[in-house]
């Protein structure tokens, strides 16, 4: 029996703020630990949270980017419960008044586009980090507060989500809605972007067939993929036997690849939820919301579609290039110099990229501006140097600032395609290499790129390779038996 794979993912994102969510505290990464730290974050008696405004107005960003409904007049709750990395005893969270609620997002499926609904968008605080001693014989672990009082948005999808693929296209497209709306900086391996999985299984045409388990501990896409894809198998497994899929809550063991019994899963009121008494109600105005309507930028899966229709660029590239805001923006201010979608697309892709993988640097630390880019690709769009010359020249406008016309004069990389300069060097080509002429007489036309290399090793690249494959065919074609 074939079973029906229900997913919804809730996602954690550390918001892009400077300070923490309710004091002044940094939020850099990394730091000592329990240095960044004061009475506010650390929940100490009759210390009082205020709010950061930055925080806010990333949430509503994100709430809008995302579709949802907001509300407008929102307020905090406590949810009480106990951690060790948790100071007060309870976080301060949102759960009778989510800031945003009804949203949707769309991800790309099968070259098809698929609607996911967003439950709810919420603002809350993180809370600390345990770290376990790993020594023989340790029985204790310590806590880093650094990261408790962290603004953190919460974002609940709906079950929308039908398989594997479905669950990796969702992350990977909600990671760039908040890169692109700069909400978060979704580093991962810092623990910015955060998920964690809920799953059920169901025969067709049921609902609740096995009981919904929640997956957390979960610190990659890789390891979500790795999870759905065991609880699918575990959960089958336990279905076809006749046996009860439990609601309750797991943890991911990544060394091992299994998912563990941590505790039944809890209800809403288990967690007591009570309004927040030391924080005030928050009003977003009409002037105020259609400000930080307007910095929502065009978001990827829109940006991708215009790209395909209205630049002609095929699905691949067009997902390439959105994949990252700045890159995009590069793109686009490259054409606005010299209109050519394509030759545009290629030279970024596979030259401009190239460079930043060599150079371990992002498009916002490249020296070359899009003025620049776009005369590179125009001279090499009318002729005037090879592809190979186009390589050279770009590395050094890399290595010396100098724009593409200069660089073509002092390194002599004007490409040959005078017929009367050509034929010499097709000549001695041709008798270089009688086998590949052979071939190409007996109808073997691919021998034909034996003697088109063969030219431009002689010509340094330099050659125009159209032009001499033209001559090539001429010649080639009109020798006698």
């Amino acid at each position: 029996m074939q079973f029906e794979t229900v997913i919804g993912l809730e996602t954690h994102a550390e918001l892009m703020t400077e300070s923490k969510l309710w004091c002044g505290c940094s939020t850099r990464f990394g730091e000592p630990a329990n240095t960044q730290t004061c009475p506010v974050c650390l929940g100490m008696p009759g210390s009082l949270p205020v709010m950061n405004k930055k925080a806010f107005e990333l949430a509503v960003k994100a709430a809008i980017a995302m579709n949802c409904r907001l509300n407008t007049e929102t307020f905090f709750d406590r949810k009480h419960y106990f951690y060790p990395d948790l100071p007060r005893n309870y976080q301060v969270s949102q759960n009778y008044c989510n800031l945003g609620v009804e949203g949707y997002i769309e991800i790309p499926v099968d070259g098809e586009i698929k609607k996911i609904g967003i439950w709810n968008v919420h603002l809350e605080e993180d809370a600390g980090k345990n770290m376990h001693v790993e020594y023989p014989g340790a029985n204790f672990s310590l806590v880093d507060l650094n990261r408790a009082g962290m603004p953190l948005l919460e974002i609940v999808s709906a079950p929308d989500m039908r398989s594997v693929g479905d669950a990796e296209s969702f992350m990977q497209t909600l990671r760039r809605i908040l890169l692109y709306s700069e909400v978060s900086d979704c580093r991962m391996q810092e623990g910015s972007l955060r998920f964690e999985a809920s799953i059920s299984l169901n025969k067709p045409g049921e609902t609740l067939t096995g009981g919904r388990v929640e997956i957390k501990n979960l610190n990659s896409m890789k390891a979500v993929k790795a999870c759905l894809e065991y609880e699918i198998e575990r959960q089958t497994k336990l279905l076809k036997g006749g046996q009860t899929v439990e609601r309750e809550t797991r943890l991911w063991d990544e060394i091992k690849g299994v998912s563990r019994r941590m505790r039944s899963k809890e209800e809403a009121h288990d967690y007591r939820y009570v309004p927040e008494p030391d924080l005030v109600k928050y009003r977003i105005d009409s002037g105020w919301l259609e400000q930080l309507q307007a910095d929502v930028p065009e978001l990827p899966v829109k940006r991708r579609a215009r790209f395909i229709k209205e630049l002609g660029l095929n699905e691949y590239d067009a997902s390439v290039l959105t994949d990252e805001k700045a890159l995009a923006d590069y793109y686009e201010g490259v054409l606005e110099y010299h209109h050519s979608p394509k030759k545009v697309a290629n030279c970024i892709m596979n030259e401009v990229r190239a460079i930043l993988n060599e150079k371990k640097i992002d498009i916002a630390q490249f020296s070359v501006s899009c003025k620049d880019i776009a005369a590179l690709v125009e001279t090499e769009e009318n002729g005037r140097i090879t592809d190979l010359g186009a390589r050279d020249v770009l590395g050094e406008m890399v290595n010396t600032g100098k724009d593409p016309e200069t660089l073509v004069e002092e390194l002599g990389l004007e490409s040959i395609n005078d017929t009367d300069d050509l034929e010499p060097l097709i000549k001695e080509a041709i008798e270089a290499m009688p086998k590949a002429v052979e071939d190409y007489r007996a109808g073997k036309k691919k021998a034909i790129g034996a003697l088109l290399g063969q030219v431009m090793r002689l010509t340094k690249g330099q050659a125009d390779a159209k032009t001499v494959k033209g001559l090539l065919e001429e010649r080639l074609d009109s020798m006698g038996d």
